[in-house]
């Protein structure tokens, strides 16, 4: 027997040192994507491949009458037309809403059953109704237009509060006042008698925005059909290919193994590429019927129809006080505009998301949403960002901005005496789960403290002097992250030495790679640099929840550990034949199997290649592989204060923030580095919406901001500088102690950015200003209330 003596195990230590778990160690995909040389779907093409162009509605609301065509089919290059009816022969399965969502007389959430190209109406500008296939993209645009539709237009509705009153238009016959679905939760006697026994009550009047994703690549999709296997494969980018494959079967009505989802570099999504949509279906049609692979790539213009969008609340927002401003209650009512269409978890966010996130850091003993969300003919909402996160918090925040106000409290004092203690954790919320850490109180001080508040007075005078208006906005913030899911830590020793992490997250901009191997480096001692992650063929990550609701790193972060403890177990078994010990006295620690008080041992990568040149009897695992899947991973609470400051010219009406400051707890965190950028990302994100960003129709149901001549989105000069900050209290309920933090920055910008401007105007008797706070809307604002003041 060889003896494999162990000189001190320096190198891993370093290793350990520079590319362990809390170190700002550099994305591994950066010099790929920065350099141009990352491959997304609309970059992959199959030998003898045709394009798809899709024929969308121009009515907002109509019933087809017939759809004409023979001309398209006789144009040149053209090699297939197809409408609803020749889908529905294919006997696919409608898209509906798999969540449990119920109303509040305990009857399910109602249905709209989308088909994949509409038969009986139009309910959106944008409605997909045939689908052209050619031998090059330009015959079938030509080919597209030349489809002649024949629709009845009908009376079409765009606000959900009017599509939920009596005699508006209805979408569809088995869904009275269009409410899909009457949200209710809470105890409302006892709600409604904390509110009458209220020293105070602050009401508010809140829209929340609808908003357009715009992604930076565009949804596409790369269709094709094996006739020997019967078997269907569509490259397109997701946000997890296992759960996006199980739905594309179920609608196709196959085995998830007759279908094959492959998704390569992704370029964002913000949960809007986590659902099947329409396209993905008639391409899986087309390459089956033509026998040759189909491909779409959708257009800017046309993404601002066909792909889900977000946020679109309503609300009417309370907040019940005791004489020493101490919460009583908050309640929420009004309604959620779904669009046309449920498929995905569009409800989720307007109702039950909104809910479990409105109490934020606060101790509020009672709360209560009453939420009607309401279909209208507009493009279909999903989720967005932070999905019901950062809504919940902002409008928790601007309830206690006005109650203040209202009341004469300081801002800062009537948070003070409404946090949460860390003495009370672990806490039960009002919104029915328990938060299991969180110092709020103390990750408040140190926000108001590097945005240097007491300083704002000064700086306010100085602004005053140069003719701008100086406002100041502390908010908090607090996230539930997804709701528990099982995920997948499957680890594989391949024969070049390098080590196969394979998940069922899936990185579309947050940077897994890098992590992810921090962590498995950081378990294992397997070198940084030989850890490759793969996320993206349904064939091979066989579970999964994909990336969303802020859980990657708390999910794929606990699987790797445990899958890592696997790896550890069969380690010591196979060291121990190899260094012909007890299996008991086989320690691990650094990448190393030693025998303990010795200096004899193998390392872990040496180990796994002795395994695999070698015969093992039985009893000794022939590789250090493993296939874990994780029992479901719970929620996390990331938390945080951030400070907004703005400067706001009277004259034209231009908000300019001048200083950003965000202070969060994210627990244990892996790559610091990589959780400033995705905070800095949401930061930004929430910005668009506070001050620019919105999603119009005209009376007739015409969308209005269609591309990005209509749509303003913010560029490098609209962000602020940043200062960004830690407090963490690790989470108790997953090994690595992690948070999520991809949604945080949306979550805490929204409020502070709208109650800093609001503060900036409250001088001259602004009060309220429901985003996005466009310089014109600004400076009416201002206008009007000088006045009346002047009156």
């Amino acid at each position: 027997m060889q003896d494999h003596a162990s000189r001190p195990s320096l190198d891993n230590a370093i290793a350990l040192q520079k590319f362990g778990v809390g170190q700002p160690v550099r994305r591994k995909e950066d010099d790929t994507l920065v350099r141009g040389k990352g491959k997304y779907t609309d970059d992959f093409n199959l030998p003898g491949q045709a394009y798809a162009f899709i024929v969308r509605s121009s009515y907002p609301h109509g019933i087809i009458r017939g759809i004409d065509t023979s001309a398209a089919k006789a144009m040149p290059g053209v090699l297939g037309v197809w409408t609803g009816t020749d889908l529905t022969a294919a006997n696919y399965s409608p898209f509906t809403c798999g969540l449990p969502l119920k109303n509040r007389d305990g009857s399910p959430l109602h249905q709209t059953n989308r088909m994949a190209l509409m038969t009986d109406k139009v309910r959106y500008v944008g409605d997909p109704v045939a689908f052209v296939v050619a031998e090059t993209l330009a015959q079938a645009r030509d080919a597209a237009e030349a489809v002649a539709l024949d629709i009845d237009e009908l009376p079409a509705v765009t606000d959900a509060a009017d599509a939920a009153k009596p005699g508006a238009p209805q979408l569809y016959d088995h869904i009275p006042n269009n409410v899909a679905l009457d949200y209710h939760f809470g105890d409302t006697a006892a709600i409604d008698a904390a509110f009458k026994s209220a020293a105070h009550v602050t009401r508010l009047d809140i829209a929340n925005t609808r908003v357009a994703v715009v992604s930076m690549e565009p949804r596409v999709g790369l269709a094709s059909y094996d006739k020997a296997a019967d078997h269907y494969t569509i490259q397109v980018p997701t946000q997890g290919v296992a759960g996006n494959r199980a739905n594309l079967a179920k609608n196709m009505k196959l085995p998830n193994e007759r279908v094959r989802i492959l998704t390569a570099n992704v370029g964002g999504s913000f949960g809007m590429k986590n659902i099947n949509y329409p396209e993905y279906m008639c391409i899986l049609y087309a390459a089956k019927v033509l026998g040759r692979p189909v491909k779409w790539t959708d257009e800017r213009s046309t993404s601002f129809l066909s792909d889900s969008q977000g946020r679109s609340q309503d609300i009417h927002a309370e907040l019940a006080l005791d004489k020493d401003g101490k919460f009583l209650a908050v309640r929420l009512s009004g309604y959620g505009n779904l669009g046309a269409y449920i498929t995905g978890v569009a409800p989720s966010p307007l109702s039950l998301n909104t809910g479990k996130n409105l109490a934020s850091v606060y101790r509020t003993p009672l709360l209560g949403v009453d939420i009607k969300c309401v279909l209208t003919n507009t493009t279909l909402l999903g989720a967005y960002r932070g999905a019901g996160r950062p809504e919940a918090n902002y409008y928790m925040e601007r309830l206690i901005d006005r109650a203040a106000d209202e009341m004469g409290i300081d801002r800062l004092t009537l948070r003070k005496r409404n946090f949460i203690k860390s003495s009370q954790m672990p806490f039960a919320a009002a919104s029915g789960v328990t938060y299991d850490s969180g110092d709020f109180q103390g990750v408040f001080n140190k926000a108001l403290e590097i945005a240097d508040h007491a300083g704002f007075a000064k700086r306010k005078k100085d602004s005053r002097k140069q003719g701008k208006l100086r406002g100041i906005a502390i908010g908090s913030y607090l996230e539930v992250t997804a709701p528990p899911g099982v995920e997948l830590g499957k680890i594989v020793f391949e024969a070049d030495g390098s080590v196969k992490l394979i998940t069922g997250t899936l990185d579309y901009g947050q940077g897994h790679a890098t992590p992810f191997a921090q962590v498995m480096s950081d378990q294992l001692g397997v070198p940084f640099d030989r850890i490759k992650l793969e996320q993206g063929d349904s064939d091979i990550v066989h579970t999964g929840n994909g990336t969303g609701g802020s859980r990657s790193i708390t999910a794929s972060g606990m699987a790797i550990v445990e899958s890592s403890a696997l790896v550890i177990a069969k380690g010591k078994t196979a060291a121990a034949h190899l260094l012909e010990a007890a299996e008991a006295d086989i320690e691990f620690s650094g990448g190393r199997f030693t025998i303990a008080g010795t200096d004899r041992g193998i390392g872990i990568m040496e180990l796994a290649e002795r395994l695999r040149d070698s015969k093992v009897p039985d009893g000794v695992p022939s590789s250090l592989d493993v296939d874990h899947t994780t029992e479901p991973v719970p929620s996390t609470f990331p938390n945080g204060c951030h400070v907004a400051e703005v400067e706001v010219d009277p004259d034209t009406g231009v908000v300019q923030i001048v200083r950003y400051t965000g202070v969060n707890d994210f627990g244990t965190i892996v790559n610091p580095m990589i959780v400033a950028g995705q905070l800095h990302g949401g930061v930004v994100q929430g910005i668009g919406q506070a001050l620019m960003e919105k999603i119009s129709y005209d009376t007739s149901g015409q969308p209005i901001t269609g591309s990005f001549m209509d749509y303003a989105m913010p560029r490098a000069a609209d962000a602020p500088p940043m200062t960004v900050g830690d407090h963490p209290s690790p989470a108790k309920s997953n090994p690595l102690g992690t948070k999520g933090c991809g949604e945080a920055g949306c979550a805490g910008s929204l409020s502070t950015v709208v109650n800093a401007v609001i503060n900036a105007l409250a001088d001259d008797g602004v009060t309220h200003l429901d985003m996005p706070l466009t310089p014109e809307r600004v400076w009416r604002a201002l206008q009007d209330a000088r006045k009346t003041k002047a009156a």
